[in-house]
């Protein structure tokens, strides 16, 4: 291979390159992303950016003087894929042709269709994201989550220690009920519910009010919740759309094999767009959270180099992990996967435990809430015990 695309210039994108040089690869390495950043870390734009703990220039991820001989082709999007001569169509009309494609496009964040162009109404998914927030909530006094996942309850969170009236608003039993169960989900929200917010839980947003900017949020109950702000954190969409017609087999994000390669030979996928096939559950998935790029860029570069022949070790069960307020929450595993759920250390009330999720007896995750030490130790014996076929 002469030349090798990355398209997504953020975290999967600049791992998959440096592991491609690692990997011995010497040719040239042209790395394309829509933003005009450069690759920057997504975890803290909910928490320390968002609360002015931490400057821009402590979001980079690139290291002082490092130099993997990368081209970057920044502020333009791909549009367009033709497989078969394996080029690339940019949004300023350019294209580039590759011997090898590493497609690292992420996820965008779901949006209200009711909410589009309302000032005072925002996701946070990307750096502008995250500046345009932060300079809303340093005038704000009220504002209203609508979701209740990791973004939803990170940004409640964070915007609590700045002050602010938070109302977060969850169509389930419980914010992350849907990641952890209703169960541990229920003592999670006892430590927002501690700090002062407001949870409107099994509740759905109808409309947001407002002529020039949102003044609130109404329910279907016909509840309307006052709002100076409000922040829409209900998921994600793999950004797959331009390869729509492009030959590559698309569901959930694009589709792969174990070693993250696609179903067009020489184009691999990593990262939140990429949904890679899981012998144990029999099915493919998106892992979108930090450490699934991490884990997996090494992996899609072999196999992209190999032309698919490497063999990839089997995958490590997926971690992620979320500060809220004081408490560090962490999670290995599959919790929806489970039959059974039991505390094996602490208390929930206290907001201090770390339970195991079983399936059959077998532990398939584990949840560790303010004990990393224990934690630790159930993460290495998850990430060691031998896959089973589910």
């Amino acid at each position: 291979m002469n030349t090798i695309c990355v398209i997504g210039a953020s975290l999967a994108g600049l791992l998959s390159a440096r592991a491609l040089r690692g990997q011995g690869y010497e040719g040239r390495i042209v790395l394309i992303g829509e933003e005009k950043h450069r690759p920057y870390d997504r975890p803290p734009l909910s928490k320390d950016f968002l609360k002015g703990a931490i400057s821009e220039t402590d979001l980079a991820l690139e290291s002082e003087g490092e130099d993997p001989d990368l081209e970057w082709r920044l502020g333009g999007a791909a549009t367009a894929l033709d497989p078969a001569i394996r080029r690339i169509t940019l949004s300023d009309g350019t294209s580039l042709l590759a011997d090898g494609i590493v497609i690292a496009t992420g996820a965008s964040a779901r949006r209200l269709p009711a909410a589009e162009g309302l000032p005072g109404v925002h996701t946070l998914r990307t750096l502008d994201d995250a500046r345009a927030l932060r300079a809303d909530l340093k005038t704000a006094k009220r504002l209203v989550v609508i979701g209740g996942g990791f973004i939803g309850a990170e940004v409640a969170a964070t915007a609590r220690e700045l002050g602010l009236e938070v109302t977060l608003v969850e169509s389930g039993q419980a914010p992350l009920a849907h990641v952890i169960g209703v169960t541990m989900a229920r003592a999670i929200a006892g430590v927002h519910e501690k700090r002062g917010v407001q949870l409107v839980c099994g509740a759905h947003v109808t409309a947001l009010t407002g002529a020039h900017r949102v003044d609130g949020v109404r329910l279907a109950d016909g509840t309307h919740l006052p709002a100076d702000v409000v922040v829409v954190g209900i998921g994600a969409v793999p950004n797959t759309a331009w390869l729509e017609g492009s030959g590559l087999e698309l569901g959930d994000g694009v589709l792969c094999d174990e070693g993250g390669g696609t179903s067009v030979p020489g184009i691999v996928a990593v990262g939140d767009c990429a949904a890679w096939f899981d012998p144990a559950q029999g099915r493919h998935h998106r892992i979108e959270h930090w450490t699934g790029a991490r884990q997996r860029a090494g992996v899609a570069a072999a196999t992209l180099l190999s032309g698919g022949t490497a063999r990839p070790e089997p995958a490590r069960p997926a971690y992620l992990w979320s500060d809220q307020f004081d408490v560090k929450i962490q999670l290995i595993g599959q919790a929806r996967d489970a039959d059974t759920v039991t505390v094996e250390e602490g208390d929930p009330a206290n907001h201090s435990f770390l339970a195991v999720y079983r399936q059959g007896g077998r532990p398939v995750a584990v949840l560790g809430v303010n004990q990393v030490r224990l934690f630790t130790r159930w993460r290495r014996h998850l990430e060691t015990a031998p896959a089973q076929a589910g």
